[in-house]
């Protein structure tokens, strides 16, 4: 690996060791414990204007604890960029700034540095394991991390890399068994409502490997081949590699399966048949707006990261909401009907008295709002109009950085896991991994398409459709249902 690469990514890294947390060996989805550090405390607070701003235009640096340097000239200075502009960038972006939810999502999914386009390695367990064989989910749990150390191995032998972001998924973890769990589901449903007047057109998003479709699709065939027969299964893609994987998967079902190598929200094409509409695991990695809030006036501020000529990252916010946060913070006063975590839930009168504190921070922590989930949601309603919804996703995340709705912030050193403490970090090396408020969720997808929802835990789904006789230890234990105790899954009809 080249010096200047590395150099790059360590100042990055080790910029501020209080962002960063002693070595931990946790995995992204184990669905059972997570890792980071608390953030730093905030800054030297200013304010300034850009070329001929007005009064309303005000942006701020958020005070902290430790001096900041004044960045308002070069605020001004910089152009604004979006993660649509640097799509086509080879390079990581300096001298420029953008929303928080345009940098999350360039660090993401950047065709050029992306960490889903270049970093990120699913792990495969190869043959299914043998669960009535163990004893108990512990002695599972030992067989499961051998296994994943033979894998890492295998592919070091390859080429060693380490900085390899390496990370399972449950339908990794728990294949077969799992994906049949998604077929049973879809097709009962499917049977109820749609056959025989309609084919069973299935799209997923963000299909990993490509093991759940494998397994859904083997499922349908060898238990239902009428259906089989009647069955069409689409993949879209953002990710070239992680599309050929998903080639390779297909077998023998080619004629059933279709591989789209694109980005969901780049989709134009209408889809009036009705279809059911696959997201396992990809919310969380949906980028988010960082808003703030002033503790006196309660006006809501959005987040702006300033990228320097060194490629440091300087945190601002201002008052003027582009059109896509105001219209989330709309919709979620008129549609949302249960109550809401929010920086604002304290008594204003102990806000005021400990802003007034010295060295006390001159805005409220963060809040981040799933702007690009509403967005998705438009999709949906645009062009799959007639679907139907099966997610599953995290709807908590222990040790997640500070802020209401706050993601993970994690990379991989050395087959160790190295949580950070904020989202600012080298575009590409960092899973940013966000929890799913199932409430707030399914009030917006319903406000927005109209359709009827139910939300339960992942163990409820798994006792209703997993054959869990396959999956359970001789002690009783069973992992499929023990496992992913802080998953939930919303269905929609």
């Amino acid at each position: 690996m080249d010096s200047p690469f590395m150099t790059t990514f360590f100042r990055s890294l080790f910029h501020c060791r209080a962002c960063l947390k002693q070595s931990s060996t946790v995995t992204r989805l184990n669905g059972i414990s997570r890792t980071r550090t608390g953030l730093d405390a905030y800054g030297l607070g200013r304010r300034h204007y850009g070329f001929g701003a007005k009064p309303r235009d005000v942006a701020w640096q958020p005070r902290q604890s430790n001096f900041i340097e004044d960045m308002s000239e070069e605020y001004q200075r910089y152009p604004m960029v979006t993660a649509e502009l640097l799509k086509t960038r080879r390079e990581r972006p300096k001298r420029v700034k953008m929303l928080v939810r345009d940098f999350i999502d360039d660090a993401l999914y950047n065709p050029h540095y992306g960490y889903f386009s270049k970093e990120a390695v699913i792990f495969s367990a190869g043959e299914p394991f043998n669960f009535n064989s163990f004893q108990d989910a512990l002695e599972f749990n030992d067989a499961f991390g051998k296994r994943y150390t033979e894998f890492e191995d295998k592919l070091d032998a390859i080429e060693y890399n380490e900085l390899r972001q390496l990370w399972h998924t449950p339908t990794e973890l728990f294949q077969p068994y799992y994906g049949e769990a998604v077929a049973r589901y879809l097709v009962a449903n499917y049977k109820l409502s749609l056959y025989p007047y309609h084919d069973l057109i299935l799209y997923e998003m963000g299909a990993g490997n490509g093991t759940l479709m494998r397994n859904i699709m083997d499922c349908i065939r060898d238990s239902d081949p009428d259906v089989y027969q009647r069955t069409q299964y689409k993949i879209i893609e953002i990710s070239p590699q992680l599309a050929a994987l998903q080639r390779a998967q297909v077998g023998d079902h080619k004629d059933h399966v279709e591989i789209v190598n694109r980005s969901i929200f780049d989709w134009k094409s209408p889809v009036h048949n009705p279809v059911y509409f696959i997201a396992m695991e990809v919310f969380d990695n949906f980028a988010h707006d960082m808003l703030r809030y002033d503790p006196f006036t309660e006006q809501a501020l959005q987040g702006i990261v300033l990228i320097d000529d060194k490629g440091d990252f300087y945190e601002f916010y201002t008052a003027q909401l582009d059109p896509v946060a105001e219209r989330y913070l709309r919709l979620r006063k008129s549609a949302f009907r249960r109550g809401l975590k929010h920086p604002l839930n304290t008594p204003r009168f102990l806000r005021n008295l400990c802003t007034r504190l010295p060295f006390s921070p001159n805005l409220t922590e963060p809040e981040f709002i799933p702007t690009k989930l509403m967005g998705f949601f438009d999709v949906l309603r645009t062009y799959f109009p007639n679907h139907r919804l099966l997610a599953s996703d995290f709807h908590s995340l222990p040790d997640a950085i500070e802020g209401v709705n706050a993601p993970v912030v994690q990379t991989r050193y050395q087959r160790q896991m190295v949580p950070v403490s904020t989202v600012f970090v080298e575009q590409g090396y960092f899973d940013i991994l966000f929890p799913t408020d199932f409430e707030a969720m399914e009030d917006m997808y319903q406000a927005l398409t109209g359709k009827l929802t139910r939300v339960m835990k992942h163990e409820e789904f798994a006792r209703s459709w997993a054959d869990l006789e396959a999956t359970q230890t001789r002690s009783g234990e069973n992992p499929l249902v023990g496992w992913y105790q802080n998953a939930s899954v919303l269905s929609s009809v």
